[in-house]
């Protein structure tokens, strides 16, 4: 692997890669050029080279890309087989869904527990997973090697539930909360969600296309 710090532009885009290769794979497509796979991911051939070169290159001159190989080494840079241990924090709704639908052990984590204070709740299980008090994050994160927390909670209740995490050894979140998690740990690793942005900016990208209801 290329050594430096790669742009976090490249980085967001190789989740596409991997999708896209994983479907060649499926169809039975061994190989790709790169002119091939810039069509696909709607970039150019030279922006699929450099991206990537950043990691080694990988294809071979009038040969292209092979398919299992390409997906594999995106896999390895990914980190998709290290099966983070994960840990999540609300099972509402939102919660719910995501522990219902989510191919965690396919994305890199495996989610071992579900935490709620809601006492209604709490018991009931989704899959195979029983949704515990939230009374009981210490132990279960003391007895388990968690590394990550997917937070499914209001904004408000996030900095004290975070605080808890991040002095338990958990520093890495998946955040739905819209609490700025890195303003009062700024070594945590965050990947934040804010769904409401995204369908702001399919309003905008609507209204600028002249988008009128009818």
């Amino acid at each position: 692997m290329a050594k430096g710090k790669i742009s976090k532009s490249v980085i967001k885009r190789l989740p596409r890669y991997y999708r896209f290769l994983n479907e060649l794979e499926n169809q039975n497509i061994e190989r790709i050029s790169s002119n091939k796979l810039a069509e696909i991911m709607r970039v150019t051939a030279s922006q699929v080279r450099q991206d990537l070169n950043c990691f080694g290159g990988f294809g071979h001159q009038g040969y292209g890309y092979s398919v299992p190989k390409l997906k594999e080494e995106i896999e390895n840079i990914l980190g998709l087989n290290n099966k983070y241990n994960a840990v999540l924090i609300g099972a509402g709704h939102l919660g719910s869904a995501l522990a219902s639908h989510m191919k965690f052990e396919k994305l890199g984590f495996n989610l071992i527990g579900i935490f709620d204070n809601n006492d209604r709740i709490t018991g009931n299980y989704i899959g195979d997973i029983m949704i515990q008090d939230d009374k009981n994050l210490e132990s279960f994160c003391k007895e388990n090697k968690v590394s990550v927390a997917f937070l499914c909670i209001p904004k408000n209740v996030a900095p004290n539930e975070v605080k808890r995490l991040y002095n338990l050894g958990i520093k890495s979140f998946w955040n739905f909360t819209h609490y700025y998690i890195q303003g009062d740990f700024p070594d945590a690793i965050v990947e934040n969600v804010h769904l409401s942005d995204r369908m702001m900016t399919l309003c905008y990208s609507m209204n600028e296309a002249g988008v009128k209801n009818e």
